[in-house]
């Protein structure tokens, strides 16, 4: 602990710095990787840390990549064979040893001042494919050896000397070595930037008013975090919900359980009444997964930057007030060595849980359900030369209405963070078309004073043989309403040939290795979000714009509105009243 105090102006300029550096740490990863999911998705994380393993900065990336690195860290430190030295680049990705699942690789170079090891430059990103048994994703595997190549704490330079024999490696495991290899060249060249960044910094202000400055940080932001929660009445809070299934056993759905005790200036988030892990990749890393969501949901919701008119800085201090528990042998901490690949849909699932758990206590911080899962969808085929074409897309959701804002239209939503792939890069570079890409028009999002938020409907079409392997789920228990809010649509995924496009086959939210024909189609349709508050304090004249706007039909405006619009599209103001009086009789 230094007794150095920093004068708050130094305090703030050397925040800046760090996140800064973070910043330009991650800009340099995703402009200078191959793959779409990197350069175009950005699903990746960047930031320096302490020789504790303490996140110092953070890039404004996936909040589930950065917050998973420290424990990343911990697991090198109890893998790695030689002693850092100066030059090193590390990579790791198991999930046993702290990684968030295993396509996600982490970079990590160490930080030497003057001789000593004071810190890291690191980084995750996810990797398009890693060898698992299909392309680019995997859900029913044994374990977690099916997963695909498995690194724990190896040096991939050594003290500057690149490791030929891994590079070899790895290029003979992956179906598409061009993008994985340029993708691992460009996380390291993030971490060497974030190397002689940190270095610079050091230099510039001396190391022990750089360290005492981080500690300050970090006791700033857990200081802000420690004094939302404290806001929160003392108690035990709980939500549940559940998931399809896990890929393999269809009907079979899995409970999520969450608790949430608030104490004073402290939570906890205990899973304990949640499935027990299954057989297949859909279970959950510990560490570094199912801790990060917990982590997030309370730094989302108390330290919003759009709501806290101070600036908390993106560290350590904001895992510190939260404990998580979640029995060993659960799907939230699966015994070794259990398949634990597809573990978005779940921790999604626990935010949404912890929010809606919380939302009784404090209904001015949080949204209605949100989709709260992930399409994450694998595309994939062989072109007539013998080379394989690998294809992740993740498809964006929608959020539930939320205090004095309708829930936002077909947008990444909770941990997700990542941008869509434009449809402009996937014709120039695969032999897949984007037949429609909109807003859903089958469904209506949850009603209410402030409506959910629509999903998209994306369609991609083949235009070679291929498979595909989809991660999704939420298409059973749908977003839930909030304040007198009815609930939204669940999500869906559709196959059909556009040789007959109305022979349409509903498949489940998980697919494994699906093989596709030329021609075929595959529709994926996001769950749109819950509504919140009374529906009949939405003014008609505001759902006469929504129907207008075609976000909204006459029927539902009338059904769950009670507005009643003529054959021109105009309020019947009688008729609208006494329909509302009837709704609000029978609700009595």
């Amino acid at each position: 602990m230094s007794t150095i105090e920093v004068d708050p102006i130094t305090l703030q300029v050397i925040g800046g710095a760090l996140h800064t550096i973070a910043k330009e740490m991650g800009h340099v990863l995703y402009r200078m990787s191959y793959s779409s999911i990197i350069r175009e998705s950005e699903d990746l994380g960047a930031g320096l840390f302490d020789a504790n393993c303490n996140t110092l900065c953070e890039s404004d990336s996936t909040p589930m990549h950065i917050g998973s690195i420290p424990a990343y860290l911990r697991g090198i430190e109890e893998t790695l064979h030689d002693p850092w030295q100066p030059g090193d680049v590390v990579i790791h990705n198991h999930p046993y040893y702290g990684a968030s699942h295993s396509p996600d690789i982490a970079a990590v170079a160490p930080v030497f001042y003057e001789g000593e090891l004071v810190g890291f430059s690191a980084n995750t990103a996810h990797h398009v494919d890693i060898g698992a048994a299909t392309p680019g994703l995997i859900i029913d595997a044994p374990d977690v050896f099916a997963e695909g190549m498995l690194f724990k704490g190896v040096k991939l330079y050594e003290g500057g000397v690149r490791n030929r024999a891994l590079w070899h490696f790895i290029s003979a495991n992956t179906r598409v070595p061009d993008q994985v290899l340029g993708d691992i060249e460009a996380q390291v060249a993030s971490v060497e930037l974030g190397v002689k960044r940190f270095i610079e910094l050091l230099d510039l202000y001396g190391k022990d008013v750089v360290f005492a400055a981080t500690e300050q940080l970090m006791d700033y932001s857990e200081a802000m975090l420690r004094k939302q929660i404290a806001l929160i009445p003392d108690g035990e809070y709980r939500a549940e919900g559940f998931l399809d299934d896990d890929g393999r056993n269809r009907g079979i759905t899995l409970p999520v359980k969450v608790c949430v005790r608030i104490a004073g200036d402290s939570a906890e988030v205990d899973l304990t009444g949640s499935s027990p892990q299954v057989p297949t990749a859909f279970n959950v890393p510990f560490e570094g997964s199912t801790k990060v969501a917990c982590y997030f949901a309370f730094r989302a919701m108390l330290l919003d930057s759009a709501v806290i008119s101070e600036h908390v800085p993106q560290n350590e201090g904001s895992f510190r007030p939260i404990k998580v528990t979640a029995p060993l042998g659960s799907i939230f901490n699966p015994k070794y060595p259990a398949a634990a690949e597809a573990r978005f849909n779940q921790i999604q699932r626990v935010v949404d849980c912890i929010i809606k758990a919380l939302a009784p206590v404090i209904p001015d911080k949080v949204t209605a359900g949100c989709s709260a899962d992930v399409s994450a969808i694998a595309y994939s085929g062989v072109r007539p030369e013998g080379n394989y074409w690998v294809f992740i897309e993740v498809n964006e959701g929608a959020y539930g209405g939320r205090p004095e804002s309708d829930g936002p239209d077909g947008i990444e939503e909770l941990m997700r963070n990542t941008r869509n792939n434009p449809i402009e890069d996937l014709g120039m570079h695969l032999p897949l078309i984007c037949d429609r890409y909109e807003l859903r028009d089958d469904v209506m999002p949850g009603a209410g004073e402030y409506r959910g938020g629509i999903g998209a409907i994306k369609v991609q079409r083949y235009l070679t043989d291929g498979f595909l392997t989809h991660e999704s789920d939420r298409h059973e228990d749908v977003p839930w309403g909030f304040r007198g809010g009815t609930a939204g649509a669940g999500a869906r995924l559709q196959k059909f040939n556009i040789a007959s496009p109305d022979k349409v086959e509903n498949l489940p939210a998980k697919i494994h290795g699906l093989r596709n024909e030329t021609g075929d189609c595959i529709g994926v349709l996001a769950a749109c979000g819950g509504g919140y508050g009374d529906p009949l304090a939405r003014s008609p004249e505001q759902v006469r714009e929504d129907v207008l706007d075609d976000y909204c039909t006459v029927a539902h405006a009338k059904e769950s509105y009670g507005v009643v619009l003529d054959s021109e599209l105009e309020i019947d103001g009688a008729a609208t009243a006494a329909r509302r009086d009837e709704m609000r009789a029978a609700a009595e």
